[in-house]
């Protein structure tokens, strides 16, 4: 992100299921299957005018395997592990004079990448092992150089004030998803029937009456529900009742609408938008979980998509979990989940969450837990992935 808190690219990591994970493979190898089976499929796709940060070993570097992609969408990362040489060096200059942005990964300041400086578009500090007041005087040593500078491991927001300050560019970790202020306040009427309207669109067979009573109450929603409606190339009269706009979207398009409403309705201008996409992509991934796995009868139809869309709440409203949850009309299980990580719906979040952050070992045990494929786990995130980006680029 920037410093404004606005998305302006990914870090694109390989992965090949839970059970094998980036260390057991030859890292060139991984490289290329990544750029192969993923950056030109699923993940090209989710990027949309953001950069794809993807980490470059030695020797696909000296070979010029990212001049295989398209520069204007792809940071080319230089592995920390790379030797300075001069065939290094040839391979950086000629990347650079084609246009392509690189990226020292990991960087610890050493007079051998001195040479390397000129061609250098980013370098990536790693705050835990390279402090911010270090690095911030490796900045200042030159600033006379056309180089910017990207803060990661950023894990609270003092973090992200203090690198900001020092002068970083861009910043990276999870830092965005976490409260910047817990304080205690009233749910609005108006969220609180966002909240309904998740419930019903939940629901196996959706009841079109309650949600339009729901959608009368509140006059935003209903707007943006008729403009919604009417804005489709296919509508060829102008709708003018909510029941009509609402059968006319039928069940699919009706969920997506409300996700996207129900996730809008919290937004505050200092809100990271990724936070809002990521809502929706984990109650989208939670609910394809929850479609896989063998424990479906002991879990209410439309469950695990509320549990993923509301687990960030925290985050949007900043306020503590355990207050909001209590405050909406939502079902017991969705409540111990969100708040204790509880039961299977508790499994399906975490199992997510652990996905999201690439932490294998926890991936593996609650896969198993719940019994879900490795395969099936990989195709509902990219799924997830795609439906998230299929829907802010409809609505948006």
């Amino acid at each position: 992100m920037d410093g404004d808190k606005k998305t302006i690219g990914y870090e694109v990591l390989f992965r090949d299921g839970p059970n094998n994970t980036f260390p057991e493979i030859d890292p060139e190898l991984a490289t290329s299957r990544l750029l192969s089976d993923h950056f030109l499929s699923t993940h090209y796709k989710t990027l949309g005018d953001h950069l794809g940060f993807v980490n470059f070993p030695y020797k696909s570097l000296i070979n010029r395997i990212p001049t295989l992609f398209p520069s204007e969408s792809l940071v080319v990362e230089i592995l920390e592990d790379c030797e300075p040489t001069k065939e290094l060096l040839d391979a950086v200059k000629e990347m650079s004079e084609l246009g392509y942005k690189l990226a020292l990964d990991d960087f610890i300041p050493s007079p051998e990448w001195k040479s390397f400086y000129p061609y250098i578009s980013i370098i990536k500090f790693d705050i835990k092992l390279v402090s911010i007041l270090r690095a911030k005087t490796f900045m200042r040593s030159v600033k006379k150089l056309d180089i910017e500078f990207l803060a990661e491991k950023v894990e609270t927001h003092e973090e992200f004030n203090q690198a900001k300050a020092a002068g970083f560019h861009y910043f990276q970790g999870y830092f965005f998803s976490r409260p910047e202020l817990i304080q205690k306040k009233s749910l609005e009427p108006s969220f609180l029937t966002v909240v309904s309207l998740c419930k019903e669109i939940s629901r196996q067979n959706i009841d079109y009456d309650a949600i339009e009573q729901l959608v009368a109450k509140d006059v935003s929603l209903s707007y943006k529900l008729l403009t919604y409606v009417n804005s489709s190339v296919y509508v060829r009269t102008k709708i003018q009742s909510f029941k009509q706009a609402l059968v006319y979207l039928g069940e699919k398009r009706l969920r997506k609408f409300v996700s996207l409403v129900a996730i809008a309705s919290t937004e505050e201008n200092s809100k990271p938008d990724y936070l809002y996409s990521l809502s929706i992509q984990r109650a989208r991934h939670c609910e394809l979980i929850y479609s896989k796995c063998n424990i479906k009868q002991q879990i209410e139809e439309g469950s695990a998509f509320l549990t993923g869309m509301f687990s960030l709440l925290d985050s949007l409203l900043d306020q503590p979990l355990d207050a909001l949850v209590e405050e909406m009309p939502i079902g017991e299980s969705v409540k111990s989940a969100l708040v204790n990580g509880e039961g299977h719906l508790g499994d399906i979040l975490t199992l997510a969450i652990a996905y999201e952050k690439a932490e294998w070992d926890k991936v593996t045990q609650l896969a198993s837990n719940i019994s879900i494929q490795e395969d099936d786990l990989s195709e509902s995130y990219d799924e997830a992935l795609v439906w998230t980006t299929e829907l802010l680029s409809v609505v948006s």
